[in-house]
């Protein structure tokens, strides 16, 4: 099975598998990559400095990598039902409105006459209904009749019941809370059946065009695709992980997993949709969001860095423990997952072991130097772990493991 990418969580763990220690001519010391200023020489011989950490319970998280699109979930299309003449718009482009909110208003000329209108044409269904059902005589024609004119009394009371609707929606209110993106019309124009619903509206055939658009900024959703090698491994309910490209971090869940994939220079692209958990600032629609889908999250797995673990041929796995004394003392251990820079121990570590990741010496036949990492740093591992001196150093200030030292 192809390897997924991964993620560690909990705590971020920088993991240095092999240090080395560089004095140069000029008395400098390069440490990790790291100059040490202000390097003394000392005629101490040179010494081994030992990198420790402790093995601690980690979260350990598989997931799969991908990006997607920032989508708003509110995206509404407002018009007014009825026809008339704008009489006032109420709202500009970018105004945040709430639900029922007036956004505009039309005449009600027309939609009086509408109504009107449909009331006479249910009362003539209602007379002829009842005509039908006293002058009937039980025959099949006489039934037909009847039903034919129930039918036509039902089409005109729903014919009512929307002109009444289109009447007492003159004033059109906002149906969601969110922004107003766009305003399609002015004062004067005609909307509705017998107009234009856009702006200047001076045509004779309805349009498309929303009156007004809506768009919420508190809910979301993200589109995005993953390979076909990955589809199989994420379901709907994953946790998701979203990093946005200014670097804010949100949360999220899967929804939906796309069945039928799209194809692309012949590689299958299967769709999913994320819904995101909360809302923050500067979230904008058509956004790119970097995803991390978790379809594994275990809790509280004894772990330590995968620098501090030697396999050999025949499988076998070791660490080095390093006793409060300096003692060091290599045991077997039964190893799990590798996560990121973490590797998992089932079997022959408790937590709090302190393990041994890496040991370095200033090259031989070089004299030490003194000196104080960049940035004050304490050296130390996640898990409490520290750069441990050996017998006999000294660190100025009576430190250990951290920063200042003479390393002999």
């Amino acid at each position: 099975m192809a390897s997924f990418p991964t993620r560690v969580r909990t705590r971020t763990w920088i993991i240095i598998g092999a240090a080395t220690a560089l004095v140069l001519g000029g008395g400098a010391v390069y440490v990790f990559g790291f100059a040490i200023p202000g390097a003394q020489q000392s005629s101490a011989e040179a010494q081994s400095f030992d990198m420790t950490s402790q093995a601690s319970l980690q979260t350990l998280e598989q997931s799969v990598t991908t990006s997607g699109t920032l989508t708003p979930l509110v995206n509404e299309d407002v018009s007014w039902e009825g026809s008339g003449t704008v009489l006032s718009v109420d709202v500009a482009e970018g105004q945040v409105v709430a639900v029922g909110d007036a956004l505009g208003t039309i005449d009600t000329l027309q939609l009086n006459a509408d109504l009107l209108e449909a009331e006479s044409t249910l009362a003539s269904a209602q007379a002829k209904y009842a005509d039908a059902k006293s002058s009937s005589s039980g025959s099949t024609a006489d039934l037909a009749e009847i039903a034919a004119a129930a039918a036509s009394v039902s089409v005109a009371e729903a014919d009512v019941a929307s002109a009444q609707e289109a009447l007492d929606g003159a004033t059109l209110l906002a149906p969601v809370a969110g922004t107003v993106t766009a305003v399609n019309v002015a004062v004067g124009d005609a909307v509705g059946s017998s107009g234009s619903s856009g702006m200047g509206g001076s045509s004779s055939a309805s349009t498309s065009t929303a009156a007004f658009t809506i768009v919420g900024t508190d809910a979301w959703e993200i589109t995005a695709t993953v390979g076909e090698s990955d589809v199989a491994l994420i379901s709907a309910g994953d946790a998701v992980h979203l990093t946005t490209d200014d670097g804010a971090t949100l949360e999220g869940s899967v929804t939906t997993v796309g069945l039928l994939p799209s194809t692309t220079s012949g590689a299958a692209a299967y769709p999913v949709t994320i819904t995101v958990d909360g809302t923050a600032d500067g979230l904008f629609d058509g956004v790119s969001v970097d995803l991390e889908i978790v379809y594994e999250s275990r809790e509280n797995v004894l772990a330590v860095p995968s620098a501090a673990v030697t396999t050999a041929d025949d499988g076998t796995s070791t660490v080095t423990l390093v006793a409060s004394d300096g003692t060091k003392t290599t045991t077997t251990v039964e190893v799990g997952e590798t996560v990121g820079n973490l590797t998992e121990i089932t079997s022959g570590l408790s937590e709090g072991d302190e393990v041994l990741v890496s040991s370095f010496t200033p090259g031989e036949g070089n004299q030490g130097q003194t000196g104080q990492f960049p940035g004050g740093g304490d050296g130390q591992f996640p898990g409490g772990g520290d750069f441990s001196p050996p017998d006999g150093a000294t660190f100025p200030g009576g430190g250990q493991g951290g920063p200042q030292g003479t390393n002999g």
